[in-house]
C-alpha cells in the first residue's frame, strides 16, 4: 500500500466525487483519501493532511465551483504545496481556463467525459511529473500561446512592470538567454538576472518556463507596449 498514489477529489458536486472515487479505487495503485466541494476545502484538507501518510499526490479539480474556484485554487496549491500534482478535471474545455490552469501550475488538464482508464495513465504520468493534456487541448494550447490577431485587454499584471521589465519579459518570450538579453539590452547579466527574479516576483510566477509560456501568450501586447 505504501506505493499507492493518494488522491484528493475536488468538485462541487458530489455524486461526480462518489462516481470518481468508486472508479479510481478500483486501480490498486490510487487510493483516494479525501475530496472536497471547493478550492478553499481543498487547501483546508491538504493543510490537515501534510506530513501525514495520507498526504495527497494528485489533486483532481474542477474549475467552476463556489467559494473558491478550480483556477484560483491551482494557484494556491501550487505555490504552498510544491509537492502536489493538480489535474484539472472539468467539462469545460474554453481557451482561457486551459491558458490559466497550465500557468498557475498544473500539469494536466482532462474533460469529465475522459475514459477510466485513460484517466488512471494520466494520473501516473502526472505523479511521475509529465504533463498531460486530453484530445484537442494541446492543440489550443499552442493556439493561446500565439501572439493574438486583435489587440487583447491588457493584463493588469503587466501594467505593473516596468518598462524595463516588460523588455526582459518579451526578451524570454523570444527564447532569449540571459546573455542574449543582456547583450541586447545593453545591461549586464546580473542586472537581467534581478530583472527576471522581480518578474517571477510580481507574476506569482513558479520558474523561468512559467515567464516564458505566460509571456508568450501576451506577446501581442509586449510588443504594443514596448514600441
Amino acid at each position: 500500500m505504501t506505493n499507492n498514489i493518494c488522491l484528493l477529489l475536488v468538485d462541487d458536486q458530489i455524486i461526480i466525487r462518489q462516481g470518481l472515487r468508486s472508479l479510481l479505487e478500483s486501480q490498486p495503485d490510487l487510493q483516494v483519501v479525501g475530496d472536497a466541494e471547493n478550492g478553499q476545502q481543498a487547501l483546508d484538507l491538504l493543510e490537515s493532511l501534510k506530513g501525514t501518510p495520507l498526504q495527497p499526490d494528485v489533486v483532481l479539480i474542477d474549475v467552476r465551483m463556489p467559494v473558491m474556484d478550480g483556477v484560483a485554487a491551482t494557484q494556491q496549491i501550487t505555490q504552498r504545496f510544491p509537492h502536489v500534482k493538480v489535474l484539472v478535471l472539468t467539462t469545460f474545455d474554453d481557451d482561457e481556463y486551459v491558458a490559466q490552469a497550465m500557468r498557475f501550475g498544473a500539469k494536466g488538464y482532462l474533460l469529465k467525459d475522459t475514459p477510466s482508464a485513460e484517466l488512471a495513465v494520466a494520473i501516473r504520468a502526472i505523479y511521475q511529473g509529465y504533463t498531460h493534456l486530453g484530445p484537442g487541448l494541446f492543440e489550443k494550447a499552442l493556439q493561446i500561446s500565439q501572439p493574438q490577431s486583435a489587440p487583447p485587454t491588457i493584463p493588469p499584471e503587466l501594467v505593473c512592470l516596468s518598462p524595463r521589465e516588460r523588455e526582459v519579459l518579451r526578451s524570454i518570450a523570444l527564447g532569449l538567454s540571459n546573455k542574449e538579453i543582456a547583450q541586447a539590452l545593453f545591461i549586464s547579466e546580473r542586472t537581467v538576472k534581478n530583472h527576471v527574479t522581480s518578474i517571477l516576483s510580481q507574476l506569482h510566477l513558479r520558474d523561468r518556463t512559467q515567464a516564458a509560456l505566460f509571456a508568450s501568450s501576451c506577446l501581442a501586447i509586449l510588443e504594443q507596449m514596448n514600441e
